[in-house]
């Protein structure tokens, strides 16, 4: 079986929509998430080399080495989030006859409920650095594409607010109070502030685009 990375958005779409369970909501964020990345990379591709622009290459190269590397991350949490869906849902599936059985299925599904809450949460994390990435682009990029810096931080922002949802669902189960609560509250270090900053980013290509007119 490929990897999801590997399908065409034809196919993974079908698969989105079907009644699988996976892919589902988390890897969709994660996907968010890379598109986000990719947008950074193309503004930087579209500005190094440019004459214009050559007082900023420098530190768009090293910009589209941060993006590509999130993009990368990114892309491989789409399968990570599967991975730790599947094992879940196969934790619920255990036998639970007799006392012995039902143990060791709790120990399972709250091992692989940790799994499904870190996993969403470091894609939050992956999701807020392309927020905080689309600002250099939307600011120093080539104007031309700017709009795309735009699309840039409002999707870093989707995948976000989406992997969130995931870290709330499943640290909403565990058991283990002390690591629900550290990864609840990780996860709202990560998203303060993040609403405010993508607004800003936001206006900031607005303004640009409309001045350009």
């Amino acid at each position: 079986m490929s990897e999801i990375k590997e399908k065409s958005v034809e196919v993974f779409l079908d698969e989105l929509a079907s009644k699988k369970a996976t892919p589902g909501g988390g890897s969709a964020a994660a996907v968010m998430g890379a598109q986000s990345a990719a947008l950074i990379s193309m503004v930087c591709n579209l500005t190094i080399g440019k004459a214009k622009y050559v007082e900023v290459e420098a530190e768009m190269k090293m910009l589209l080495q941060q993006s590509e590397a999130l993009r990368k991350q990114l892309t491989e949490m789409i399968k990570a989030d599967v991975d730790a869906f599947d094992k879940l849902m196969a934790s619920y599936g255990l036998p639970k006859n007799t006392e012995e059985e039902k143990s060791l299925r709790m120990t399972q599904i709250q091992t692989a409920l940790k799994q499904a809450t870190i996993v969403p949460l470091q894609c939050a994390k992956a999701c807020a650095k392309a927020i905080k990435l689309s600002r250099v682009a939307a600011d120093k990029g080539n104007t031309g594409v700017v709009s795309d810096a735009g699309v840039a931080v409002m999707a870093g922002f989707s995948g976000l607010k989406s992997a969130a949802l995931n870290v709330y669902i499943n640290a909403g189960s565990i058991k283990d109070k002390e690591f629900a609560d550290a990864k609840l509250t990780e996860l709202e270090q990560i998203l303060k502030g993040a609403e405010e900053q993508t607004e800003e980013i936001y206006q900031l290509v607005k303004a640009k685009v409309t001045h350009n007119k």
